[in-house]
């Protein structure tokens, strides 16, 4: 378990609130020296503690919700774990190829003693989506995993992220795809590792 010093977490928040932000302008808020926060930075990537994603969204609270989301929990048979799951779909080019189309964000996790997946689907409508669930994403899996490895299903609807990686709301800090300068940095959240 990795416990961050207080540097890393200043430099953390920082990072946090403007993933774009320049290693000079973090030193620069921190009082951090600037060698210091690039060579930290650089570490705790390397270590794997940060990572960097874009999100494209054509949603916004004004517009309403333009895709239709839905949550699915897949419960598979027993015998099926999660690395032979892994395992299968490392192999699958169509897993690459079709997923990221679909797949607004996927989990490994257990449900009943079980292995099971954690999908949000999107789709432009409702009906798209019932046709993509069962016309794309079961057979697939149904094929990587055999006809009859899943147990249950269970889904939700889901309609507009209110937080998303523990510190970004959209309706409430978020202004031009970064944290509000107004948003506290006691209401960031680091956790220790």
């Amino acid at each position: 378990m990795k416990k961050f010093d207080q540097q890393e977490e200043r430099i953390l928040k920082e990072l946090i609130k403007n993933p774009r932000i320049s290693d000079n302008q973090v030193a620069k808020n921190t009082k951090i020296p600037v060698t210091t926060v690039n060579r930290k930075r650089k570490l705790l990537e390397e270590q794997g503690f940060i990572h960097y994603y874009v999100d494209v969204s054509d949603e916004s609270p004004e517009k309403g919700q333009y895709h239709s989301r839905q949550l699915y929990v897949i419960k598979f048979k027993e015998g099926i774990t999660r690395q032979k799951y892994l395992d299968e779909i490392e192999k699958s080019e169509n897993f690459r190829k079709v997923n990221p189309k679909y797949h607004a964000e996927s989990f490994l996790g257990e449900k009943d003693g079980h292995f099971a997946i954690i999908l949000i689907v999107e789709a432009k409508s409702a009906d798209e989506l019932v046709e993509i669930f069962n016309g794309d994403i079961i057979p697939n899996i149904k094929k990587r995993h055999g006809s009859d490895c899943i147990s249950d299903i269970i889904t939700t609807k889901v309609t507009f992220p209110f937080r998303i990686h523990h510190n970004y709301m959209p309706l409430f800090n978020m202004e031009r795809g970064i944290i509000k300068k107004d948003w506290l940095n006691d209401w960031i959240f680091v956790p220790n590792i």
